[in-house]
């Protein structure tokens, strides 16, 4: 799974929820690129420095090139312990960059970021950053530039949603059953139709990942096939099938509203529109005739 997320260049974007964090993915994914031999550059917004190396080895640590965003984001103390400039200057600073190699950069997170940043020059930014091996034509497949964005989904909006997912050339989704972790990954290759994959995994207390099987299924009796079914209309109170007499008397039965050859034959027939009517009325014993009082039989 490792492999796959890191064998194409680009953006890798890592959508978690309050559920289901990504952060432990991310770094699942930043031991494996420093484990290659690539350099690790960590923009850290969200937690302490600290916080985030607890858990690697001293070997992993020593390869992370770590930029703190968390201690004093916009640089107000004046301590120079801050990056200058702020984030935006932050990650401009990862696009000059020159060092030879294949490089990740692990964004935690692009959530902060889309906090300080307006979306369109996030999203100017992370394309530079993304695509710098194509700019460079001596620059080949090993030197490919791998960036990791962690995104809280649920804490934006369909519009910069939308744009990062266009930007990303791998997506992943995190969520799960029954208390384990599963992975939507959604491939996009030049050229090619989008693929997707599912993938169950769990993160080891050192950051390697396991992969699993699904959760079991809950489990249900197979029904035997020679076991005779039996019909549910069986017990009921009215009969849902015809006979054959029945069959035969519902089909000769003439309905009211169809209209059939002897009425188009009575209506055809000549003369019949000078026929005159006449209606025969024979009052009943409780008919009211009295034309003066007619509500006389309401005893009111």
């Amino acid at each position: 799974m490792l492999e796959l997320l890191l064998a194409l260049g680009g953006l890798v974007l890592l959508r978690d929820s309050v559920e289901w964090e990504g952060r432990s993915l991310l770094k699942a994914l930043i031991k494996k690129s420093a484990l290659c031999g690539e350099q690790v550059h960590i923009l850290g917004c969200e937690v302490s420095e600290e916080e985030f190396r607890e858990g690697f080895d001293s070997n992993i640590n020593s390869r992370l090139v770590y930029h703190d965003l968390f201690r004093d984001p916009l640089n107000w103390s004046k301590t120079g312990e801050a990056l200058p400039g702020g984030p935006l200057e932050a990650l401009r600073a990862l696009c000059r960059r020159t060092d030879p190699g294949p490089v990740t950069v692990a964004l935690d997170s692009l959530s902060w970021l889309l906090l300080h940043l307006p979306c369109t020059t996030l999203c100017q930014i992370l394309h530079a950053l993304s695509h710098q091996d194509s700019c460079h034509g001596d620059s080949s497949p090993g030197e490919q530039v791998h960036v990791l964005g962690l995104l809280h989904e649920e804490l934006h909006g369909p519009g910069p949603l939308g744009a990062l997912s266009s930007l990303a050339q791998t997506e992943v989704t995190l969520s799960g059953v029954m208390g384990q972790a599963s992975a939507h990954i959604l491939y996009r290759r030049p050229q090619q139709r989008p693929t997707h994959q599912t993938q169950w995994f769990s993160i080891l207390p050192d950051f390697s990942l396991e992969l699993q099987g699904g959760p079991p299924l809950e489990s249900q009796p197979n029904p035997d096939p020679h076991t005779p079914s039996t019909d549910p209309t069986t017990h009921l109170t009215f009969n849902l099938h015809l006979s054959k007499k029945e069959r035969e008397a519902k089909d000769s039965l003439t309905l009211p509203f169809q209209f059939s050859s002897e009425k188009q034959q009575a209506l055809l027939r000549p003369g019949l529109s000078q026929a005159t009517s006449h209606i025969f009325y024979e009052p009943d014993a409780y008919d009211d005739l009295d034309q003066e009082d007619p509500d006389d039989d309401l005893d009111v």
